[in-house]
This record gives C-alpha cells, structure tokens and sequence, in this order.
C-alpha cells in the first residue's frame, strides 16, 4: 500500500475516533500532496510517485523543526509542545532513516569514489552523495557531516 493510501486510509480512522489533531495533521498532508499533484499536472493528470510523496512529507517535518526552533527560542514552549505532537504523527509516515553511521560509511565511499581532497571537493561530493541518501537522511546532517570529512576532523 502506497504512503499517501495510509495517509488517506488513516485521515478517515481519524475522523471515526474524532482525533481532532491527528485529523488536522492528515488534512494538512493530504493537502500538500494534492497541492504538488496539481503543480505537477500541467495539463494532464499527474499521480506523484512514492518518492514525491515521501518529498512532500519531509518537506511538512521540516517545517515542523523549523517552528519548533523558533517558537522555542521566543520561550514559546506550549506552541513547541503542539508542533513537536505533529512532528511525531508525521514522522510516523516518513521511511525509517539512516543513522549517523551508516550516513558517515556512505560519505567515505563517496569521498574514495571521487577522489575528494578537501572543503573544495564539498559540491562533487554532495552532488554523488544526496541521490544515494534522498529521502532517507536530513540534508543538513548529511551537509555537516560531508564537512566534517573533508576538514580532516
């Protein structure tokens, strides 16, 4: 079963039980999703595949980390609290992500692969690494710990 049929399948589970915030986190996904579909269409119909699903909802977790991070540094923690509830329904759709250790095996392939000498080499790696990675590890993790490697710490 694809993630966007869950998604579907669990936003009428939801309605059932009356679980207003998960309701609300699904309608919101399910939003986003038919939102890139109609993008996408340009003139004929467009199903996204499962990677674009998989996008759309990395996409939605971010943002969640992002208002978590602002409203926590505004001493807002009540509203951290709710986007750190929706943050965990989301990631609940989201495929199991590579840890640090294997993203860090994946960067020495990649630096041996290219040849990579240093912080100039940053782009050719990134370029190799990031399709191997793409929906299975935080870009930012991935850019941090590139960076690490080439720096020699």
């Amino acid at each position: 079963m694809s993630t966007y049929q869950t998604i579907l399948d669990d936003l009428k589970k939801a309605m059932k039980e009356k679980d207003q915030q998960r309701l609300s986190v699904l309608r919101s996904l399910k939003s986003a999703i038919f939102e890139k579909e109609v993008s996408e269409r340009k003139g004929g119909k467009a199903e996204l595949s499962e990677e674009d699903v998989i996008n759309v909802i990395m996409k939605a977790a971010k943002q969640r980390k992002d208002s978590i991070e602002q409203y926590e540094e505004a001493g807002r923690k009540d509203l951290a609290d709710v986007e750190q509830q929706e943050l965990e329904i989301i990631e609940s759709y989201m495929p199991e992500m590579l840890s640090e250790d294997e993203i860090a095996r994946l960067v020495n392939e990649v630096i041996e692969e290219t040849g990579a000498a240093g912080p100039q080499d940053m782009g050719k790696v990134m370029g190799k690494l990031m399709p191997k990675v793409k929906g299975k590890a935080d870009g930012s993790v991935v850019n941090s710990i590139v960076k690490q490697k080439l720096s020699g710490s």
